[in-house]
């Protein structure tokens, strides 16, 4: 595991944290020793581990599934203005968390265990209240006389003691070992001021306030259960009867309103089980959802049929899938139903039909990354690289924030054997990952590559300049602090 190893290098080099009760308070103090621009570019660096990572789990419809009802709650939040990005973990441990620079992580477990989308909701608000509140600038922000190399040792190992804290604790060597992993815990005044501001995110964006105390009310009782194999979320969210009784008392105080699950929280969730749950029991599963489906009358049997088609389709049985899905699709359609439509009739040697699905999908669904990135690679796979590139031009007007699109717009400058531009796009998409060094080094390929215009050449070389002053600037705290 990549992360692990990081940790365990670094680690060797980490001093313990302030305790809890010495770290500055929030405001001025802390963002002096620890600015959220630093922040940020750690937690880029930590990303670029994160997405290198085997458990990190790069589906565009379950990222912009979190990513939406994630903003839905930082829209409302006191930091409603920074940049959040939310994302998966494949590992079936009931676990979210934080790290530097705004970035929460949600394995899939939790997302499959929520028994509704509030509870889901409940706990990605809990985690922005830890980012709101800077509780992780907070804990780090007295190592600033080691350096940064300290502090990515202790926010990557963050990351690891989230997803396994047995596995972070084995990677954290020496006999600092103990005091570091007691600092990953949040501190209970930390978890109180979490609670408080996620219970308020949950009332105002109209989800059910109600299942933050119903989620940690279960955790508990697990936790007796469990004994000392708790569930994940309690190793670093430490939990008593007094937190849950202080959300009670403040959610009594609240109206009720009970809040109706979308449709994209079930499609999600049938999508996550088709492809997690063992073929048999994900087949079993869904095969009885359509039996109880059969006397509803709400999306049970869209939601049913589309999990079936999920679970055939990782068994590499198309036409039966096909069929399953056509019957789900006959009553309601979503930019994930298309999708998957779309994928099937590729895996059925039909592209010129898969790229209909995506065109018709795409008028419908026009914010769906999923089908723009479907049928551009569905374009570069039939050839038609320029097709390709005017498509991804005009998606990348709208969402120049999105690296997948330079991504593949890197692959179609490649099929035509444009170098410089390839590299160029490649990148473009590694700024946006936030990987500033990929980058530059990409445009040194682009610069050499001889193949470009003048304009172009220069265009690279300007860019090149800009991004190597930003990742100096970045740095400077590096060196700074080396003395």
């Amino acid at each position: 595991m990549k992360i692990i190893a990081l940790i365990t290098a670094l680690s060797l080099v980490a001093q313990p944290l302030l305790a809890a009760e010495n770290l500055p308070d929030l405001g001025d103090s802390a963002q002096s020793v620890f600015s959220p621009q630093q922040e940020r570019a750690l937690g880029n660096r930590i990303m670029t581990e994160a997405r290198a990572d085997k458990d990190y789990y790069d589906d565009p419809e379950v990222a912009d599934y979190l990513n939406t009802l994630g903003n839905r709650l930082v829209s409302l939040s006191p930091d409603k203005g920074r940049n959040f990005e939310f994302f998966a973990m494949r590992d079936n441990t009931l676990n979210a968390f934080a790290l530097p620079g705004a970035f929460v992580g949600v394995h899939t477990g939790l997302i499959l265990a929520a028994e509704n989308e509030s509870e889901l909701a409940s706990v990605l608000a809990h985690e922005i209240g830890h980012v709101t509140q800077r509780h992780i600038a907070r804990q780090i922000a007295g190592q600033e006389r080691n350096g940064w190399a300290t502090l990515a040792a202790l926010a990557v190992a963050i990351l690891a003691a989230r997803s396994n804290a047995q596995a972070a604790q084995a990677a954290i060597v020496g006999a600092q070992a103990a005091s570091i992993q007691s600092q990953l815990d949040y501190s209970r005044e930390y978890e109180r001021e979490a609670d408080r501001s996620g219970i308020e995110l949950l009332s105002q964006s109209g989800f059910d306030s109600r299942a933050m105390v119903s989620f940690f009310e279960r955790l508990q009782r697990n936790n007796r259960v469990y004994d000392t194999n708790a569930p994940q979320y309690l190793h670093t969210h430490p939990l008593t009867s007094d937190r849950i009784a202080d959300m009670q008392n403040r959610v009594d105080k609240l109206p009720s309103r009970p809040n109706k699950d979308s449709l994209d929280f079930q499609l999600v969730r049938a999508k996550l089980r088709g492809l997690l749950y063992t073929n048999k029991d994900a087949l079993r599963y869904f095969e009885g959802a359509k039996q109880e489906a059969k006397t509803a009358k709400d999306d049970s049997d869209l939601i049913a049929g589309y999990g079936l088609a999920v679970a055939l389709r990782r068994n590499q049985d198309y036409p039966r899938a096909e069929k399953e899905l056509t019957a789900a699709r006959g009553k309601k359609t979503t930019a994930m139903t298309e999708n998957l439509a779309a994928q099937l009739k590729r895996d059925l040697k039909d592209p010129k039909a898969a790229l209909a699905i995506y065109h018709d999908g795409l008028k419908q669904f026009g914010d769906s990354r999923a089908l723009s990135y479907g049928y551009a690679q569905t374009l570069l796979d039939t050839g038609d690289s320029n097709q390709a590139l005017k498509f991804l031009a005009d998606r990348l007007l709208i969402t120049a924030a999105d690296p997948r699109l330079y991504e593949l717009q890197g692959k179609a400058y490649a099929a035509q054997g444009k170098k410089l531009l390839q590299h160029q796009s490649l990148g473009e998409a590694y700024v946006r990952f936030g990987n500033l060094s990929a980058a530059v080094d990409q445009l040194q390929i682009a610069a050499r590559s001889g193949d470009g215009d003048y304009y172009q050449q220069s265009s690279v070389e300007a860019r090149l300049k800009e991004l190597r002053a930003q990742l100096a600037s970045e740095r400077k705290p590096n060196s700074a602090n080396a003395n």
